[in-house]
């Protein structure tokens, strides 16, 4: 072996070695775009971008369990179709349904019906009358459908329909979030249209910062204006709110929020509801059903609990003033300003 010959081969090992090298140099990337006509910020540390596996998660829950596109499972289910469940649906209807048995009825992916009467679905409607709300009622609830044996979906009704928006894109974050960490990602933070799911620490080395809202703006008006800032290593949050999406009948004011044990749309002086959970889909949850039950109900429940940090802020029925309340476990992750 000539010289020169050995020197070519030791060059093209070292650069072998440094090509290893830096492809296991991680480095943090950010992905972000619209998903399910809302904004997501994905932010990892990792040796490569994996904004396709991110997209690939999107497209499976799309595809599974979006009420608006056609093609997906729900839809299918909804329409009785089919009445086979894959992985996200027995995900989603576990959650669910002890959800729903904790809180008393508040919170239940079968609403969905209730919602379009309302006008706040896929289906038009505007001002349902009480007779029309009370024969929408007798099909709704988690006591009427149920996942039977290994994947098949048993309803009471046919008419009963299944909508897991107000969980979904919890699930989402926290698929996503298991994926960066199969792939070796030790720290990121996943945000899907206001739902956050959070592990490790950001750039600066330090735990990542999650703004929570202030309820303030008109129907149909996007602000974020921050009420406080939570520091976040590990864990998931996630806000509900009656401040944004609402609009005006005949002088009265009408929410989305709709109560699946009433069929009314729930109106108060309970404006936003911010829940930290192990999971985002706990947290999505909860969420939603602390809106429907109501800020004294919200504050007995809650005002022990360790498992799950709770914030509310409600406006004054006289002054209008906003009054914030936290339990104990919530106010540990408020980041103290400097």
């Amino acid at each position: 072996m000539t010289k020169n010959y050995a020197a070519i081969l030791i060059a093209l090992a070292v650069a072998v070695v440094m090509m290893f090298i830096a492809r296991d140099r991680k480095h943090f990337f950010t992905n972000e775009g619209v998903v399910w006509t809302t904004e997501y910020h994905i932010t990892y540390e990792a040796s490569h971008d994996l904004g396709d596996s991110i997209q690939l998660i999107f497209n499976n829950l799309d595809m599974s369990v979006s009420p608006y596109n056609k093609a997906s499972l729900i839809t299918f289910l909804n329409e009785n179709t089919s009445s086979r469940v894959d992985a996200y649906v027995k995900r989603l209807m576990a959650a669910s349904t002890e959800v729903n048995r904790m809180s008393g009825g508040a919170f239940d992916p079968t609403v969905m019906p209730l919602v379009n009467a309302w006008g706040f679905g896929y289906k038009s409607g505007k001002m349902p009358s009480r007779a029309q709300l009370d024969s929408i009622l007798a099909f709704v609830g988690m006591d009427k459908v149920k996942v039977d044996g290994e994947d098949n979906l048993v309803k009471q009704d046919p008419r009963l329909m299944l909508d897991f928006s107000s969980i979904a894109k919890g699930l989402a974050c926290d698929e996503i979030g298991r994926m960066l960490t199969r792939n070796g990602a030790r720290n990121w933070l996943v945000e899907v249209g206001g739902e956050v799911v959070a592990s490790g620490i950001n750039r600066r080395g330090a735990p990542w910062q999650v703004s929570v809202d202030m309820p303030t703006g008109e129907e149909g008006e996007v602000t974020h204006d921050s009420a406080l800032t939570l520091a976040l290593d590990s864990g998931a949050v996630a806000t509900s709110g009656n401040y944004r999406k609402w609009r005006e009948e005949g002088g009265k004011r009408i929410s989305h929020i709709i109560d699946p044990r009433t069929g009314d749309s729930r109106v108060g002086n309970l404006l936003s509801v911010t829940i930290i959970a192990p999971d985002c889909m706990t947290a999505d949850a909860w969420a939603t059903a602390c809106m429907v039950m109501g800020d004294q109900k919200v504050k007995a429940m809650m005002q022990s609990r360790n498992d799950l940090g709770v914030m509310t802020i409600t406006a004054d029925t006289v002054t209008g003033a906003l009054i914030v309340w936290s339990n104990a476990s919530f106010a540990d992750k408020v980041q103290t300003p400097k």
